[in-house]
């Protein structure tokens, strides 16, 4: 096949979203105002989201969401949040810097998720809060997380950065928890380049989001009876997502197709492989698609073949307390045995929707090679 460049993500500024941003310059309006009010407004719309509160970032929502617990009780550098030891580094990052002791789960190899069943014991006096992570689009077990959370009286927030409209048992994902986050990164099924937004249920909850996102501010005036940071995002970057919003569907639909059909093109290799699977009854969001050896140390090869033919690709994150950045916390190799294997032996290439049948068709083919050689 015809060597091709395939990117991870991808973004392309439409009609829609340059009249936005015209709209931004001709009222010399560029911070957060009117286009992101409108954004909010329209991102509820897709999903029944009574309140939404964009950020710059899906960090900074994760981090706003979390100092909101300080409203409820929370201790810094006492309250622990519980978190699976498998994700992106923002969320044990968001974690940290709103000053709460991060405790790690293991997760499912075949999931890429949290094991619900070792939440329980991880639960101490300290635990105020389960922030489960629907890593790669894939939704944890929310029915089991939510008996956990009412039996202990916790919160949930979800990170849901990478899972906009996945689905578990019919239930939108980001309606399980007090607060759902979600990112907008290129990357991602609903793109502005950068932003972020909190989803939740309460009014109340909303104002004090809003609050924290603008330095605790509480009015008009300077007077801030909270803690808080300049977490606020920009009108330019909502004229953008508001493309991706109007887009949404149909971009959803050729994402989750290329899911299906590189799940299919490579299902000769489910022996050797775990891939980005759906559970029956569930709809994952195709942000992207994983690729875990079951055989261990073999990702070389299928990098070296990936790179050979100019396929972006992505560790599958690394066992998060082993990283550097936590290396005080003095977690010993084996204390997380599935998220070691999987920061080691797995990977993920991108679904993003400005892929043709053809891209997807050289990247079944690819990968097959690489995989044949497994």
């Amino acid at each position: 096949m015809n060597k091709r460049h395939i990117s991870f993500g991808d973004l392309k500024i439409g009609k829609t979203a340059r009249q936005h941003i015209n709209d931004c310059l001709d009222n010399n309006w560029i911070t957060m105002g009117p286009k992101t009010e409108l954004f909010e407004q329209e991102w509820g719309k897709l999903f029944n989201y009574p309140y939404n509160i964009s950020t710059s970032s899906g960090t900074d929502a994760l981090l706003v969401s979390l100092l909101s617990l300080y409203e409820y009780g929370a201790v810094k550098g006492k309250s622990e949040v519980i978190l699976p030891a498998l994700s992106f580094i923002s969320t044990a990052n968001a974690i940290r810097c709103a000053g709460f002791i991060p405790r790690w789960v293991d997760i499912k190899k075949e999931t890429l998720n949290i094991d619900e069943t070792q939440i329980e014991e991880n639960i101490n006096d300290n635990t105020i809060c389960l922030l489960p992570v629907h890593t790669m689009g894939r939704p944890c077990k929310m029915d089991k997380i939510c008996d956990i959370a009412n039996k202990y009286n916790l919160t949930i927030i979800e990170d849901a950065c990478e899972s906009h409209s996945a689905k578990y048992k019919g239930q939108y994902i980001g309606t399980f928890g007090a607060m759902a986050c979600f990112s907008f990164f290129t990357a991602h099924a609903c793109v502005c380049g950068e932003q972020g937004i909190i989803s939740c249920k309460n009014e109340s909850l909303s104002h004090i989001l809003r609050s924290i996102r603008n330095h605790g501010r509480s009015g008009p005036y300077f007077d801030f009876p909270r803690w808080g940071m300049n977490s606020k995002n920009t009108d330019l970057t909502s004229a953008i997502g508001l493309e991706g919003i109007e887009q949404f569907w149909n971009n959803f639909k050729i994402r989750y197709d290329n899911m299906k059909r590189l799940r299919n093109g490579l299902d000769k290799f489910s022996d050797i492989v775990w891939f980005s699977e759906e559970d029956e009854g569930n709809i994952n969001c195709p942000h992207g698609f994983s690729i875990t050896l079951k055989e261990a140390g073999k990702r070389n090869i299928l990098t070296r073949v990936l790179d050979e033919a100019d396929i972006e690709w992505k560790r599958n994150f690394g066992c998060t307390p082993q990283h550097g950045a936590f290396e005080g916390d003095n977690y010993q190799i084996g204390k997380f045995p599935n998220s070691e294997y999987v920061g080691n032996n797995g990977v993920h290439v991108g679904l993003h929707h400005y892929l043709s049948k053809d891209d997807v068709d050289y990247m079944i083919f690819n990968i097959s090679k690489a995989l044949e050689k497994c």
